[in-house]
């Protein structure tokens, strides 16, 4: 892409040069040529390059080379300040004005990038930067809650747009000459003037904004790792759980089996041998069910019994019935002495 080159006099803050910088290519277009003789009272001669080039130097240079590039409809006072009236008419009249934007060439480039410059008048960029504020800001500041901060925010917006304004160049082709009148005067024509238009009122309409509310960070404990360069002992040490029953040792429980035996040291011994029938307790019927505490599968219970335990005869009971003749008394086997002696 071409280098976007232009003099001195198009920067901010810069005066209007006494002479316009034109750049014209190894062909004059034919357009150039009937626009000069057009606004040129005094015939010259125009067979050459230079010819056209100084022509064409002379014009622009002018005092009065100036360019209407566009037309604002603006109000004449705050909002608060505006004169109400059923009349849309008489309303419009009282409290609009038109501002008229009007600049001058600074750059006129025919060889690289076929453009021509503009740069707003001193009288231009004065009366936007008293619309912005005198009424624009006092609008803006209005239409905003408060904040402390909120004179420092408003007085940075209106500097912004002073050099804004004081920065802007407009750069359109080069045909825009086409409009070129008398004295170098002229106006944008094919809409570029709408063009223009845009483009200020970008930097006129920026808003006034509050500051975004403060983010209050929450300090979150990373997750703590094995890896984690924390105290030595602290996967050592566990947590303390909530209060467990303790477990019940499995000697400690009444089996509902008579068949289990006893763990004591003399296993041989069986555990109804020692306990007298007074001393056996039936558990009572449990309380209606809820669902209890339990940590699944660490330890093992016996199952809840629903309905009392009949008693059931112990061993030491019928140690008497136990002997030959046990189960036989229906066939006489008790008496087997006296068959032997008949026989």
């Amino acid at each position: 892409m071409p280098p976007q080159l232009l003099p001195a006099s198009a920067a901010a803050f810069a005066p209007r040069a006494s002479s316009v910088n034109v750049v014209l290519g190894s062909k004059v277009e034919p357009w150039l040529t009937q626009t000069l003789k057009r606004i040129n009272k005094v015939k010259r001669p125009l067979n050459s390059i230079p010819q056209h080039q100084r022509c064409l130097t002379e014009t622009l240079s002018s005092p009065n080379a100036i360019w209407t590039l566009t037309s604002l409809m603006l109000p004449k006072a705050p909002e608060s300040e505006l004169r109400r009236d059923s009349n849309p008419l008489i309303e419009a009249l009282f409290n609009y004005q038109l501002l008229h934007i009007e600049a001058y060439i600074v750059h006129v480039d025919m060889v690289l990038r076929n453009e021509v410059a503009y740069k707003l008048t001193p009288d231009s960029i004065e009366s936007l930067i008293e619309y912005h504020k005198d009424i624009y800001c006092v609008n803006a500041k209005a239409d905003t809650y408060d904040w402390p901060e909120k004179e420092q925010h408003a007085k940075k917006l209106h500097d912004d747009f002073v050099q804004a304004i004081n920065k802007f160049v407009y750069r359109t082709h080069v045909s825009a000459l086409e409009g070129l009148e008398e004295e170098g005067a002229g106006e944008l024509l094919c809409g570029k003037s709408e063009e223009v238009k845009n483009n200020i009122l970008g930097l006129l309409n920026k808003p006034l904004l509050p500051p975004p509310p403060k983010i209050v960070d929450v300090v979150r404990q990373p997750p703590l790792l094995p890896s984690s360069p924390v105290g030595p002992n602290i996967w050592s040490q566990s947590t303390p759980s909530p209060a467990l029953p303790a477990p019940v040792e499995p000697w400690r429980v009444l089996s509902s089996s008579p068949s289990v035996t006893s763990t004591s040291v003399d296993s041989n011994t069986p555990i109804w041998a020692n306990m007298a029938l007074h001393e056996i307790q039936v558990p009572s019927p449990p309380m209606p069910y809820s669902q209890p505490y339990s940590s699944a599968g660490m330890f093992y219970s016996a199952p809840m019994v629903t309905s009392p335990i009949p008693a059931l005869p112990l061993p030491s009971m019928l140690a008497s019935q136990c002997g030959v003749g046990v189960g036989y008394g229906g066939f006489g086997w008790d008496r087997y002495q006296e068959y032997t002696t008949t026989i």
